[in-house]
């Protein structure tokens, strides 16, 4: 398995109940079996597609747009290709979730949002929809991703018109939140560049100090620990889900070495990379 394998190892195609077909459209179960509360959804990472997560029983902590706030019952989470977030969920936690490819026809919202839903008439609608797209997902009729796009475009305007309910607007964020969420968008992008905090706070033009309490007062981490997530993240990818030398994933990743790859891999995780990569085929993850 080549470079390109690992470009989409490391960038997060990632899945809870089977594999994905690049360019599907997707309905997935979040369930207390299906992950939601393991590695692949709480470090911090980036996704090549969008993502809409519907909760409907259950809480959890959400990191998205550079700032961590608490997640429940009936609230819907909208994640744009690219935008760095991490998810973690109690075990008790069910839902939906619905991975939509970039390019799609179906219109989408432009930024990160999360409405949390209080009122029966809209909290009916959207488990409507998703449960109908789910069935057609499951059922594999032909033109079922005919039918998955309608669904898909139903949950659009349901979501642009809950973001433009009063209710709904998002709330103004303070100088310590903009600055996490500019952070938060650089790394998504330069993860694996192997740029320090410091230089990234450079090129933000604040000191390494000012970022990493801004970050720790919008996320409850530090800077370097949300670099540090999204690196892990992807070197975990990587291992488990492909069979990339681990010698070329740390080049991809930043790394000078295979022993420093090693070192950190260890120090983040108490196992070794081939540790990693062997129990991530024994569970078939």
């Amino acid at each position: 398995m080549g470079i390109y394998a690992l470009d989409i190892a490391i960038t997060g195609y990632w899945h809870i109940d089977g594999p994905m077909t690049l360019g599907a459209i997707r309905i997935s179960t979040i369930s207390p079996a299906g992950g939601a509360h393991d590695w692949r959804w709480t470090l911090a990472h980036d996704l090549p597609y969008h993502l809409l997560i519907w909760t409907t029983r259950g809480q959890g902590r959400l990191l998205l747009n550079g700032t961590r706030r608490g997640v429940g019952a009936h609230n819907a989470i909208f994640v744009p290709a690219d935008e760095l977030f991490a998810l973690e969920l109690s075990r008790q936690s069910l839902g939906l979730m619905a991975i939509i490819p970039v390019g799609t026809d179906v219109r989408l919202p432009q930024t990160p949002r999360q409405l949390r839903l209080r009122e029966t008439g809209p909290i009916s609608e959207l488990t409507g929809f998703l449960d109908a797209a789910q069935r057609e997902a499951t059922a594999q009729r032909s033109l079922t991703q005919d039918a998955l796009d309608g669904y898909m475009a139903l949950v659009s305007v349901w979501l642009r018109r809950q973001m433009a309910e009063d209710d709904h607007l998002p709330q103004k964020l303070n100088g310590a939140a903009r600055l996490s969420a500019r952070f938060c968008a650089r790394v998504a992008q330069h993860y694996a560049n192997g740029m320090s905090v410091a230089e990234h706070a450079q090129e933000l033009g604040v000191t390494g100090t000012h970022l990493a309490r801004a970050c720790k007062a919008a996320t409850g981490h530090t800077a370097a620990d949300i670099l540090s997530q999204r690196i892990l993240h992807a070197a975990r990818t990587a291992l488990t889900d492909t069979d990339v030398p681990m010698q070329d994933i740390a080049r991809h990743l930043g790394f000078g070495s295979a022993a420093y790859f090693t070192r950190y891999i260890q120090t983040q995780t108490g196992k070794t990379p081939s540790q990693l990569r062997k129990s991530g085929i024994t569970r078939g993850t």
